[in-house]
Formats: structure tokens, sequence, C-alpha cells
């Protein structure tokens, strides 16, 4: 595979100048998806923490970039929906999210706020010894019980000493909260009001309701990204409106 990157090919969701110049970081092997954007375009052409890749070298050889509780040293590492980066030099803490248009942004947060980050369990495997490990949708698994299933989403601890301890737990349900993370509904946040089965290869379908709005929507499990009980706590970690 070619180890470059036209800006013309990048993903829309980055949301980059297309024609200033002719190639872009590409994204490294890592977690997330295809979409994923490397921590150089977004401390580059993103922030404007940094004019150039050298520059943007020099910062993560400093650690000064945290990314959900370790410090980033790979200009090409992939940050996605959720992610939580954190500039401790500066004090200045940001929630990755995604607008309406699926085009990632930026949201900034306080101190407190980023020693969690919500994950939501792709799917869970059983492992040598009987033990459950979750399988977390940006790549990293935990050791946990079987309360937890897939779709759900946890509040996992980004603090050294407790770092991917379990600390809450959305569970995939009518009646909570829900963020849908793309198609044309992406960056809605709202409630399920029903889940439909459908037989077959074809997904599910989850019926939400916009209670700003009292209006209902439909969209697919993979676009559902868990945000709360009763009420969102998405605004806990940022919300773009």
């Amino acid at each position: 595979m070619a180890d470059h990157l036209k800006r013309l090919n990048a993903p829309d969701s980055w949301h980059i100048a297309k024609k200033t110049k002719k190639f872009i970081t590409k994204t490294a092997p890592g977690p997330h998806n295809a979409n994923a954007m490397p921590i150089a375009v977004w401390l580059r052409d993103h922030m404007g923490f940094a004019r150039n890749v050298k520059e943007v070298r020099q910062i993560l050889h400093q650690k000064d970039v945290i990314v959900n509780g370790r410090p980033c040293r790979d200009a090409k590492m992939g940050i996605g929906i959720f992610d939580i980066i954190s500039l401790p030099k500066i004090n200045k803490f940001y929630s990755i999210l995604r607008d309406k248009n699926g085009r990632h942004v930026s949201i900034e947060i306080d101190a407190e706020t980023a020693k969690t980050r919500l994950c939501k369990i792709k799917n869970k495997t059983i492992v040598p010894g009987g033990k459950v490990q979750l399988n977390m949708r940006y790549g990293a698994n935990l050791l946990a019980d079987n309360t937890y299933k897939a779709g759900d989403t946890i509040i996992l601890s980004l603090e050294p000493e407790t770092r991917f301890k379990i600390v809450d737990h959305f569970p995939f349900a009518v009646g909570n909260m829900a963020m849908v993370t793309g198609g044309r509904h992406s960056g809605k946040v709202a409630r399920i009001v029903d889940i439909v089965k459908i037989p077959g290869s074809v997904p599910n379908k989850i019926i939400l309701e916009d209670e700003t709005t009292n209006t209902r929507f439909d969209t697919i499990p993979p676009y559902i990204y868990m945000v709360g009980k009763q009420k969102p706590a998405i605004a806990y970690w940022g919300h773009e409106q």
C-alpha cells in the first residue's frame, strides 16, 4: 500500500482544504475505521497548534499530546469519535465528536471531564480461563463480567492508577438516550423508542425520538452510540449543536 495520501482523496469527515497542497498525512493502521483522522492533521489543519509536520513531530516527541490517557508519539495515529485529547502544558482538553454533516469536530472540555471517556462495546468473547473480554469499537479490550452486551456503552477512567476501570454503563435498550454517529441524522441525540429486528442480512431498524422537536426517525445499529439513560450525559463530554 502507498505510504502517502492525496488531499483530494482524503475522507470528507476530515474537513480539510483540498487544494492547498498535493499530499496529506496518511492514517496508520490502528484504532477506529478508515475515516480516523491522523493526529498530525488534527494538530496542524484543525487546531493550528503546528505549522508543519516537523513541528508536529517536535510536539509529539516532547509527549505534549495525551490521547485517551497515554502520550501519543506517532504523527499518523488515528483519532475518532469520543477520543479524549489532552494538552496539559497549555491546559487544553478536547473531545472528538461528529457533526450533522459527518465531519470531525473538536469540543473543548475541562480537565475533570478529560479523566473519562465513552466507549462502545463492539462485541465480547470468552478468553482462556472462561473470562469475558469486552472488545471496544476503537480497538481496545478489557476483561469484565457478563453484565455488558454488544452495543452498550461503558465509561472508562483514563487516569493512570485506574486506567480502563469501568465507572458507568449505558445499556443499548429502549428508553435510553443515544447519539447518531452516521447517516443523514449524524450528530443527533435522541431517545430509543423501538428496536425493530429484521430477519436476514438486513440491519435491524432503530426508531428514535428527538425530544426537542417531538419527531421520530430511524437509523441502523452501527450508527448508534449510547450516551445516557433517562437524560443524555453527552453534555458532560461536549455536544456540537
